[in-house]
């Protein structure tokens, strides 16, 4: 069954049109909220059709994804606790706290390797709501969060740029090839952190 070979196609209708430097912000904004296609399906055709815009279009991109990103960190932030009631109704509230508690823990004792897990985690190929809404419920401070996420997406959003001014429509073919199994392997992979998130609060 194919998902995001669709969606890619219905990005790249996008990136043709003439606003399609505001559908990119857009999609960038919303990609690190919930959406699961990444913005550069957006990014990557746009800046092989205009080479020479390509660090703008990537500037943008890392703008909208910032904003989404402090938009994810609130909602993480905030959410979890509207939804505590319903954790306590399953049985498993005191199993969550007692994870974050333990990831606080570990914050506190090394903020800098969950300062590089995150910039880590920023240029690697898994949802970036994952991260922002991670952030948020364990509470990573704002301005080691923000850098992070800056480092991390800005170094994507540029490298996918200087890719495509240097390769051209080989490297945008490429990532149309592949985008089949990319997006399945992200998918996977937010399943496989949401699984590992439960068994450990049940264990807890």
């Amino acid at each position: 069954m194919k998902i995001f070979g669709p969606l890619y196609e219905r990005a790249l209708v996008w990136a043709r049109h003439r606003h399609a430097p505001a559908y990119l912000v857009g999609l960038s904004f919303i990609e690190a909220i919930i959406f699961p296609i990444m913005p550069e399906v957006m990014l990557a055709p746009m800046c092989v059709a205009q080479p020479r815009r390509g660090f703008w279009f990537a500037t943008i991109s890392l703008a909208g994804s910032m904003v989404g990103a402090l938009v994810g960190y609130a909602l993480g932030h905030y959410a979890f606790e509207a939804v505590k009631p319903l954790f306590a109704a399953l049985g498993m509230l005191g199993g969550i706290e007692s994870g974050i508690a333990t990831v606080q823990a570990k914050m506190a004792e090394s903020p800098w390797a969950v300062f590089w897990l995150l910039v880590l985690g920023g240029f690697a190929p898994i949802p970036m709501k994952v991260f922002t809404w991670a952030s948020g419920i364990v509470g990573v401070p704002m301005p080691q969060y923000v850098l992070s996420m800056l480092i991390g997406r800005g170094k994507r959003v540029y490298l996918i740029a200087l890719v495509i001014r240097i390769g051209g429509v080989r490297a945008e073919a490429a990532l149309r090839r592949y985008i089949e199994p990319i997006g399945w392997i992200a998918l996977a992979l937010l399943i496989a952190a949401i699984c590992f998130l439960v068994w450990k609060t049940q264990l807890g």
